[in-house]
């Protein structure tokens, strides 16, 4: 029983290893993106003054007003929102398209005068690259999409694996398991600091690697999803305008909407209208609670003619509709940035993902100091066997 354990745990040593040089590159560069992205929001409000504006008494301009400006400063560019982030910060118009030409520019602009504070491209962000890279390594989607997910996996059985490798045996090798031996030799350190440190941020890291398998693979979220009792459809579908209809009134439809949705969330941080992207899209509009988070974000869609509100059947529809599936799922991405807990959630990702950035690091110091320590203990040995092989010839040659 005891041998079939050690070969047990041989075999998992075995399959641990090489998944680790498998994904080890990836697994470092999503940790270590991660740990730049934990504090974005912090970063950019201390960095980025252009975000900030002088609260004043007057009323904010309407969204067809920063439109219009929007499209001077960008002409031939297609709007894609008109982001309301909350008192005392500046407006942001969206420009986004995918095809047939790529491109990505957030406009800020005052709220009361309409003044352009900033164009930024957002290629050149930091952020967006840091983001790039988390989810694509710096390669086209569809390749480094399906990469990342791929490791993502791997990584998820290496921490079960790993969690199995560091199971003590007994009790007294159990109190070598939760602590790091600061005054051993740096292999001990090293091998303490893998085990001790990887174990500790384990439930995290499992969160972190689940939270992201949602996005990388659609099976991964639709199970997960079916198996905490949803029945709404995962992906976005766009419900439609009625062409035949005309808007006549003489406030624009978008600036209608932004007011219905002010009207209907006095206390709402964050109030979004999306301009309609062709002539049968609804005009969508969302507002959120809380600007630190995404969960509680009630979205809503109208026809762009009309305005009569269309109903969906995806998560991302009413908040007052959601049930327990639909806001795990929208807590997804809060959950994966640790903004569910506040700042506190955020720490705990960053050193979470820290800590998994180090795991290859460490684990590969692991093997090469294995590696060289069996090759030292043969060499000697050969020398011996040399050494007796040469004076066994010497003697036999002196007796003829």
């Amino acid at each position: 029983m005891k041998d079939n354990r050690i070969k047990l745990k041989k075999i998992i040593g075995k399959i641990h290893l090489w998944l680790g040089f498998a994904s080890g590159i990836i697994v470092f560069i999503v940790a270590v993106t991660g740990c730049f992205y934990a504090f974005k929001t912090e970063i950019e409000h201390l960095t980025q003054s252009y975000r900030f504006v002088e609260e004043q008494p007057q009323s904010l301009l309407p969204p067809s007003t920063f439109q219009s400006i929007a499209e001077k400063t960008l002409p031939q560019k297609k709007i894609h929102a008109v982001l309301y982030p909350g008192t005392g910060k500046a407006v942001q118009v969206i420009f986004f398209n995918f095809e047939p030409d790529y491109y990505y520019y957030h406009l800020y602009l005052n709220p009361y005068t309409g003044e352009v504070l900033k164009v930024k491209d957002m290629e050149t962000d930091f952020f967006h690259i840091i983001l790039d890279g988390h989810f694509y390594l710096w390669l086209p989607p569809e390749i480094g999409q399906p990469v990342v997910a791929s490791a993502t996996l791997v990584f998820v059985v290496m921490l079960i694996s790993g969690l199995i490798l560091w199971w003590p045996k007994n009790k007294a090798a159990s109190q070598q398991r939760f602590r790091i031996k600061w005054n051993a030799r740096w292999r001990r350190k090293n091998y303490d600091m893998h085990n001790v440190l990887g174990f500790y941020a384990l439930g995290i890291a499992m969160i972190l690697a689940l939270t992201g398998l949602v996005w990388g693979f659609q099976w991964f979220a639709q199970g997960t999803y079916t198996a905490f009792g949803g029945e709404k459809e995962l992906l976005y579908m766009e419900p439609t305008s009625d062409t035949t209809a005309s808007w006549t009134a003489s406030l624009p439809a978008i600036d209608q909407v932004w007011y219905n949705m002010q009207k209907s969330y006095p206390k709402a941080e964050v109030i979004e209208v999306h301009i309609p992207e062709t002539s049968h899209s609804p005009i969508a509009a969302n507002a959120n609670p809380d600007g630190g988070t995404y969960w509680q974000t009630d979205y809503r869609y109208f026809d762009q003619y009309t305005l009569e509100e269309l109903s969906v059947d995806h998560i991302y529809g009413r908040f007052p509709n959601a049930d327990a599936a639909d806001k795990l799922f929208r807590m997804n991405y809060d959950i994966h940035t640790g903004a569910i807990l506040g700042f506190a959630g955020k720490l705990l990702a960053f050193f979470a993902s820290l800590i998994v950035s180090s795991l290859p690091v460490t684990g590969f110091y692991i093997w090469w100091g294995r590696r060289n320590k069996q090759t030292k203990k043969v060499r000697p040995q050969r020398r011996v066997s040399d050494i007796r092989i040469r004076k066994k010839v010497e003697t036999h040659a002196q007796l003829k």
